[in-house]
């Protein structure tokens, strides 16, 4: 007993002298061998380690540089892996005069295949956003967690957990495969240890950890590999502009610096066009990007280059580790913007046929194009993103929808008109709704019509179609319009005992079941024609409310008519000679029918007919 308190009294004594030091977390905690970018940085993280010296001896791998943090809790080690160097585990030795050494097995595995050889998503793809609480609960033991703030579980309550979880998506990908669906975006997986409002998955806690109440790391391995067997490819939510309030490191900051406003928190100004403004005051801009998103939620300091290249290989981890078909960053422009373009471009040198969406709320084009890659900028901005999201075509869409009388299809003919200024309108991420903002069908005053209308639009106009799930069954926020908690409901079917199973069709209103039927036949339709995933625009504009684009390849024409009009509408087919250059027969797509081209056509009220010229 005298033994053990003179042992445990040393300790303390060691301690006090800033002479004990321990390994309590090492990240990444693993990498890879034969990646393009040869440098790698360590985070270590434990008690004084950074007063230690590390020391490596493995062929092949070398130190580059050290550094302590300002916290002596951290130190940073960079590394060199040069070309050809073996994959296995090496050994770090930290060291301290009168101290034994310290030694840590880092692994250095061989390459994923599957992350190498995966695509990324594109405009022949439809991507399901889902926010994983609200899909499906198929494992309800993990539903709480003793180890995490947030404990409660409430189905009735519009912001607290409801269970969904990682097996859900996976138990659920043979229903999304059989829609037609080719990839999947749940919102942010990671650790949210938050006391409350935890669901929703954006005040991340632990970039490398999966929350517990979604499930593990093996069961993410797992949603990859499965959704991939069937031809889905799996976008990953990322987050670098800001992380959760409680997050690991907040009460020992590895520098200073690492946050943004550490000691006296400001929100930002959400200015979002002092990236591209001309005449954008100085202090405008700083609390733009180096603002708060909100109180609880810290913003990262990208300017420091410990935390972003942190950041930056906490993305490439989650790629190679998955096999990831994309990532869809969150709150794009609040980033600084020099640091996206080192984000994107690494990942992008390292995964060429890797695609990237960015978040981008600005429903002015201007706004959205500045940042696609090979955009040319008045300022000379270049970066790597591929996908801005087309809010401004979304906006334009629900206003043409709802603007009273014939007009209104002119707002959507304006906003396809300034395609010009994107560097790529094709690989715009194009959508009705988000997590973020009220269900298209309550957009849409809840009518079906109008929402099949939509629909069609997205699924054949240029670009990435984005589905939020439940659509395909009219989700609906109309009891509380701009309520995020009922944006999120959950997933009929998804929980056992519901008594509507969206899976099964059980239940679901006669409207329901027919937007489901509707967007299963057009989804498999979609996939299977190079005119809408790559052809040519051509669009006229409105006529007495109507409006007509077309979709053309050398070799194949698809022709959208949509009548917003209450009644049927005969139009003059001769005004569309140059897209249907003499063909005389053309299928529909929804109804199976081959019709005659002859002077005119007949549209129903408030219908959006799919054409494929013969």
């Amino acid at each position: 007993m005298l033994k053990s308190k003179w042992i445990i009294s040393g300790l303390l004594s060691l301690w006090a002298m800033g002479l004990f030091a321990q390994i309590e977390r090492i990240e990444p905690s693993n990498w890879w061998v034969g990646m393009k970018n040869p440098e790698l940085q360590l985070l270590v993280h434990g008690p004084n380690i950074g007063t230690t010296t590390p020391s490596i001896s493995y062929p092949g791998v070398s130190i580059k540089a050290i550094k302590p943090g300002d916290s002596k809790n951290y130190l940073f080690i960079s590394l060199l892996i040069a070309p050809g160097t073996k994959s296995g585990k090496f050994t770090i030795n930290f060291r301290k005069a009168g101290m034994a050494a310290i030694s840590y097995q880092y692994p250095l595995l061989p390459r994923n295949k599957a992350a190498q050889n995966q695509m990324g998503f594109s405009s022949k793809d439809v991507v399901y956003l889902v926010t994983p609480d609200r899909f499906v609960n198929a494992d309800p033991g993990n539903d709480q967690s003793d180890t995490l703030r947030e404990k409660t579980i409430n189905r009735k309550e519009d912001y607290a957990r409801h269970g969904g979880d990682i097996r859900g998506i996976i138990n659920s990908l043979d229903y999304l495969a059989d829609m037609g669906f080719t990839a999947i975006w749940p919102t942010p997986l990671l650790e949210n240890n938050m006391p409350r409002w935890s669901y929703h998955g954006y005040a991340i806690t632990d970039y490398y950890k999966v929350d517990p109440r979604f499930g593990t790391l093996e069961d993410y391995k797992e949603l990859a590999n499965k959704a991939r067997e069937k031809g889905i490819k799996l976008i990953k939510d990322d987050v670098v502009n800001h992380s959760g309030v409680k997050y690991w490191w907040m009460d020992d900051l590895p520098f200073k610096n690492w946050i943004n406003y550490p000691d006296s928190m400001q929100v930002t100004n959400h200015r979002r066009t002092v990236n591209e403004d001309l005449y954008a005051a100085q202090v405008d801009k700083k609390l733009m990007t180096q603002g708060w998103f909100v109180p609880d939620m810290p913003d990262m300091n990208h300017q420091n280059p410990f935390l972003a290249q942190y950041l930056i290989q906490n993305s490439i981890w989650w790629i190679e580790t998955l096999g990831l078909g994309g990532i869809r960053q969150d709150t794009y422009p609040y980033s600084e913007k020099v640091f996206l373009k080192n984000w994107s471009c690494s990942i992008m040198r390292e995964y060429p046929n890797f695609s990237i969406v960015g978040e981008e709320w600005s429903t002015n084009p201007l706004i959205a194009a500045y940042w696609q890659q090979g955009k040319k900028n008045h300022d000379g901005y270049t970066s790597c993103l591929e996908s801005p999201m087309d809010f401004p075509l979304q906006a334009a869409l629900v206003q043409a929808l709802t603007e009273p009388g014939r007009g209104g299809f002119d707002k959507l003919y304006e906003a396809l008109a300034n395609d010009f200024v994107y560097a790529n309108p094709q690989a715009l991420m194009v959508f009705g709704d988000n997590h973020d903002m009220d269900r298209i069908f309550t957009q849409l005053k809840k009518d079906v019509d109008l929402t099949q209308m939509a629909l069609t639009y997205l699924l054949t106009v240029r670009g990435i179609p984005q589905i939020y799930y439940g659509t395909e069954v009219l989700f609906d926020n109309s009891a509380k319009p701009g309520d995020h908690g009922l944006i999120r409901t959950d997933f009929p079917g998804g929980w056992a005992g519901d008594a509507v199973n969206a899976f099964t069709g059980q239940g679901l209103s006669p409207d329901q079941l027919r937007i489901q039927s509707f967007m299963k036949k057009m989804l498999n339709w979609r996939k299977q024609k190079t005119a809408i995933h790559n052809g040519k625009t051509l669009h006229f504009g409105p006529q007495d409310g109507v409006y007509v684009f077309a979709r053309y390849t050398a070799t194949e024409t698809v022709l959208v008519l949509m009548n917003k009009t209450a009644g049927s509408k005969s139009i003059d087919l001769g005004r569309f000679a140059e897209v249907i250059k003499g063909k005389t027969s053309a299928l529909d797509v929804l109804s199976g029918e081959t019709l005659s081209l002859g002077k005119s056509l007949e549209l129903k009220g408030k219908t959006a007919t799919v054409l494929e010229l013969k």
